[in-house]
């Protein structure tokens, strides 16, 4: 009989079990979501869960006795990465301090090639996926991004060039535009027949 005997055992010995959950709870904390299969992220979801009450337990005691150091020491217990850690109790714990629990979201996306298995996405409320967080930062970059220093030659002739009262670069201007009226000229090239000598 299996009286009282909870989670699932994820066809793992004991120590690969915790192994996985500490890892899979450091990728999460770190990415901030996760794909995995099904049943090993309804496993994942209350080990971290509870790090991040033990987290949001300690922020809100502050430095009265010790208490802010007795739950990092709890937490790195099962945590052994230090950056995660110190990412869980400065960003994602305040996040959540108001939070009364639920610090996680499931997301079925359908089934694995390999061997069919149910696929999810387990990821922390609050930090939804975007797949063009990429191409947004890198554009923000690009429009804040100061220009070169120039150097003394350089900032002489545009000097010079503003006194004269003329644009920058009037050669390089005209030669686009001749460019581009001869590329208009041309004709497009005539496709060939198929399938003949």
């Amino acid at each position: 009989m299996r009286h009282n005997v909870a989670h699932r055992k994820l066809g793992r010995v004991t120590e690969h079990r915790i192994a996985l959950l500490r890892n899979q709870a450091i990728a999460l904390l770190r990415h901030e979501r996760i794909e995995t299969t099904v049943p090993k992220a309804k496993e994942l979801r209350p080990f971290v869960e509870r790090l991040i009450t033990i987290a949001k337990r300690g922020i809100a005691a502050g430095d009265t006795n010790g208490r802010a150091l007795h739950a990092r020491r709890l937490v790195l217990a099962e945590l052994p990465d230090t950056a995660v850690v110190g990412k869980l109790f400065d960003t994602i714990a305040p996040r959540f301090a108001e939070r009364p629990g639920g610090y996680t979201r499931i997301l079925r996306v359908g089934f694995r090639r390999g061997d069919s298995a149910e696929i999810a996405q387990i990821e922390l409320v609050g930090s939804e996926y975007n797949p063009r967080a990429g191409q947004e930062k890198e554009k923000a970059e690009k429009e804040g991004a100061k220009p070169k220093a120039k150097g003394v030659g350089e900032r002489i002739k545009a000097a010079a060039q503003r006194m004269r009262g003329g644009k920058k670069d009037e050669g390089a201007s005209k030669a686009q535009a001749g460019g581009q009226t001869r590329g208009a000229a041309r004709k497009p090239p005539t496709p060939r027949k198929a399938g003949g000598s």
